[in-house]
């Protein structure tokens, strides 16, 4: 069931667009790069949230964990008030882009979000040790393939639904971004200023403009500029979960991830991305 009664229905509904996503799947990325495009395409400076509040010409886009962030944030009132829920009629209005990653990928760097960069985690999560934390009931990795499982299944059907990889766009931004704003109904594409807002989105400028400050933006301000962990444009290694993962909880991952639908198109007993 799907509802949202909470105050914050409203800064979910009358998108254009709507973008979600497992946490850790490329969406600062994709909300920097569509940011500057529409950027520079008004001629505007840059800033994070462009897209979040329309202007004429430029399509307002609603980005949301949904389905997770109700899992896993605030409390039973919040939970039964849907507050985290994309409304229903919000999603019939507008085309969906569901930003995926290899949850094995997704859930190391969320864990190190919750226990290195996030000052709100509880306690009791923050100092659970990642193998704990991986099979952990509500914030485990079999959530997140739950949850991407159930985005599917509820309007995977849709002729205006659309899937975007996260390995995809690392292994060839321009192409990737293409049909991003594609799938979100940018039906012509300015070529004079999507090749500068793929430079801007570059994963390397990035990381220099949150170590800067210059991003003018809460949400990407590294809690130590001398800790790259603790920065929200960490590595984005594809396949990096083999560096954190021990071999064992590599397999439980493994076998946890061989129950994700397949159109996402992983193989998750090579650990790399299939093509489809």
């Amino acid at each position: 069931m799907r509802w949202n009664l909470s105050s914050r229905a409203r800064e979910l509904s009358g998108g254009d667009a709507i973008l979600i996503s497992i946490p850790k799947s490329g969406r600062t990325w994709a909300r920097t790069f569509l940011s500057a495009y529409f950027g520079y395409k008004k001629g505007r400076q840059f800033s994070l949230d462009f897209t979040d509040r329309g202007e004429a010409g430029v399509p307002r886009i609603v980005y949301s964990h949904d389905r997770f962030e109700h899992r896993t944030k605030g409390n039973a009132w919040d939970r039964l008030r849907g507050k985290y829920l994309i409304p229903p009629r919000s999603l019939r209005q507008a085309p969906i882009v569901l930003l995926a990653r290899d949850p094995r990928d997704a859930f190391v760097s969320y864990f190190v979000q919750l226990t290195r960069r996030n000052p709100a985690t509880p306690g009791e999560i923050k100092e659970l040790p990642i193998d704990e934390l991986l099979r952990h009931p509500r914030f485990g990795i079999a959530g997140m393939v739950e949850v991407m499982n159930g985005w599917l299944e509820e309007f995977g059907d849709r002729s205006d639904f659309s899937i975007v990889r996260y390995e995809d766009l690392r292994a060839d931004p321009p192409r990737a971004f293409f049909n991003l704003l594609r799938a979100i109904g940018e039906k012509q594409i300015d070529d004079a200023v999507f090749a500068p807002a793929i430079d801007f989105s570059d994963f390397r400028n990035m990381q220099k403009l949150e170590a800067a400050g210059e991003f003018g933006s809460k949400i990407l301000q590294p809690r130590d500029r001398d800790d790259l962990e603790t920065f929200k444009v960490r590595q984005g290694k594809v396949g990096g979960f083999r560096e954190y993962l021990s071999g064992e909880d590599q397999i439980y991952a493994t076998q946890i991830c061989a129950g994700l639908n397949p159109r996402f198109g992983y193989e998750a007993a090579s650990g790399n991305p299939g093509r489809d």
